[in-house]
């Protein structure tokens, strides 16, 4: 029962979560599209400042230089975290593996140690990270309940997974920690496209979003005027 329950959340259940990950997505980067391409036409300069959007996306997926003084620890243990969240998902040879058999592509894999310890790695950081949520007050109070719970949802998939992989467990326990971690991690799919994580996706499109409605339409000021009731008053 428990091998028949786990190949169907490898196989239909798997693909079904990942074409509505992949949809959502798609919808949401459409959409940002057309509506920066909409702020574009009515744009009063209509300049596109490329440059400044190459060099603001890769500060985004290299963001060294926006870690803030008083959180230095947290943000380099943050980015540390997203390095382990992105390579271990992706390039370890057993989700490989699960891609090949449900999708026929594949792709080269980590070493096994590297892929190891980047798990231990991401591991010790999440829980870091769900501490000083809870401890730090500055952090604290900038958190909301989906941060804990994401940083929760995450961690399920990486220990179940880790459990797996590494620890002698009987057969029974071992079908069931793999479902928990199969099952996680299509969760985490299915909720992308519907929550704060599509940032992953979509935060370095936003530079190309602004950079294509950076420049207010030529009616504006007299909208702001109108608004503000100081239409033909000196300013």
């Amino acid at each position: 029962m428990m091998e028949s329950l786990l190949d169907f959340v490898k196989g239909p259940l798997f693909r079904l979560c990942f074409a509505i990950m992949i949809l959502g997505l798609l919808r949401i980067f459409t959409l940002d599209i057309w509506n920066g391409y909409k702020a574009w036409r009515k744009a009063g300069d209509k300049r596109i400042p490329w440059k400044l959007i190459r060099r603001r996306s890769w500060e985004w997926i290299f963001p060294f230089k926006r870690i803030k003084n008083n959180f230095q620890v947290y943000s380099v243990i943050s980015i540390l975290f997203h390095v382990g969240l992105i390579l271990v998902p992706i390039f370890l040879f057993a989700h490989i593996e699960l891609w090949k058999t449900s999708t026929g592509i594949s792709w080269p894999s980590l070493p096994f140690t590297l892929a190891f310890w980047l798990t231990i790695s991401t591991i010790i950081f999440l829980i870091v990270m769900l501490f000083s949520r809870i401890v730090v007050k500055p952090i604290k109070a900038l958190s909301k309940k989906q941060d804990y719970l994401w940083l929760i949802l995450l961690l399920i998939p990486f220990a179940t997974g880790f459990i797996c992989a590494n620890l002698n467990v009987s057969p029974y326990n071992y079908h069931f920690f793999m479902l928990i971690h199969i099952l996680s991690g299509e969760l985490i799919f299915v909720l992308i496209p519907f929550s704060k994580i599509a940032h992953c996706v979509l935060a370095p499109l936003s530079q190309i979003v602004c950079g294509l409605a950076w420049s207010f339409p030529p009616e504006t000021d007299d909208a702001i005027c109108t608004t503000l009731n100081k239409k033909g008053a000196r300013i």
